[in-house]
């Protein structure tokens, strides 16, 4: 028989190893069903892949608040973050040229969004009132075909390019999205809502493959991100129909798609290369054009003020706001990419409503 005092001591262990034991087992349950783990390059794709994977864990995004996709400069803790993600999504090579040394070593899927197929793209110096933005990719939309194709080509659409051939890219495409040449691809593409539905549907798939438990999840998640965004749509087309007429500046060539989708025409840029300053000619003949118009807005993008919207519409009838193209501020929740839709449409709606 064993000591009185060494059974009490049984007791007690046997009271307190319950429990661990109880929690040593849910961890292991955790493990096995961890979050998948998504990387997007810029805020507004985490906001889209906020809007799929909500419920199901919480995207993670490279580029810090205010950084600039044209001109980051990778950290090491930025290339390990990119390898070790499971899936990574980014714009593509015409904007994030910095990106393609890294992507050639990584094993895990990527995709370069201006590659999915159904994708509308746009070119610097088109039209912003055509019905039709441009197609880089032409496919039947016929949503049986649609269907298959995707299923057939999942491996090709949403894996990241051969690296020879992203390199390639790279390199003739290089500068393009910096200097915004006539002909060269407009990579703001994020802000066209058609644009968004492709890359939320890509990530679904992609999301549902990498965690089969969640298909259901994603699916219904992407259902209702459709159902809102069309609601959204339709709210804003409205209001902005009633804009049209009355002009704006901006301080960067990025809003084209959003234009486009809402029939809406910038009337000068005052830097078309984006964060270059503009010279002194090209200034004057921008005070002249906004004397010209009369009273009109002035956009610029967050998170700084640039003394020059000031300088510009000192005395005259022009206002000056904010238009926030990258989702600046903006916490990546399923409603996310609504709110810098919506954003937008209501900066520019207000200011050109008030004139």
């Amino acid at each position: 028989m064993l000591p009185i005092q060494f059974n009490r001591v049984l007791s007690v262990f046997r009271l307190f190893s319950r429990p661990l034991l109880l929690t040593a087992s849910l961890f292991c349950t955790v493990s096995a069903h961890a979050d998948v783990e998504v990387l997007t390059s810029i805020k507004p794709l985490q906001l889209i892949a906020a809007a799929v994977q909500d419920g199901a864990g919480k995207p993670a995004v490279l580029l810090p608040p205010g950084a600039s996709p044209h001109h980051y400069a990778m950290r090491p803790s930025d290339v390990r973050q990119i390898r070790s993600a499971d899936l990574f999504y980014w714009i593509g090579p015409d904007m994030e040229t910095f990106l393609v040394p890294v992507l050639q070593g990584r094993d895990k899927p990527s995709a370069a969004v201006q590659s999915l197929p159904n994708m509308t793209l746009r070119h610097f110096g088109e039209g912003a009132h055509d019905e039709h933005a441009h197609h880089d990719h032409d496919h039947d939309h016929d949503h049986d075909h649609d269907e298959h194709a995707h299923e057939a080509h999942a491996e090709h659409d949403h894996a990241e390019p051969d690296h020879k051939t992203v390199a390639a890219q790279a390199a003739g495409h290089d500068e393009h999205d910096h200097d915004h040449r006539p002909g060269s691809l407009d990579a703001h593409l994020w802000l066209l809502p058609a644009n968004a539905v492709v890359i939320a549907e890509a990530m679904a798939r992609d999301m549902a493959k990498a965690d089969p438990d969640n298909a259901t999840r994603y699916e219904s998640n992407l259902a209702a991100f459709k159902q809102r965004l069309t609601a959204l749509d339709d709210r804003l087309s409205k209001r902005l129909s009633e804009t049209r007429s009355k002009p704006f500046f901006v301080f960067h060539e990025a809003y084209e798609y959003f234009e486009a989708a809402y029939g809406i025409k910038h009337t000068g840029v005052f830097s078309a290369g984006g964060e270059a300053q503009p010279g002194a000619r090209h200034v004057a003949a921008m005070r002249e054009r906004l004397e010209q118009a009369g009273p009109s807005c002035v956009f610029y993008e967050p998170p700084v003020r640039p003394r020059l919207a000031d300088s510009l519409t000192r005395g005259l009838p022009a206002k000056v706001a904010e238009l926030d193209a990258l989702g600046y501020g903006i916490d990546a929740s399923a409603g996310g990419y609504e709110q810098l839709i919506d954003n937008l449409g209501t900066s520019l709606a207000g200011c050109l409503e008030s004139l």
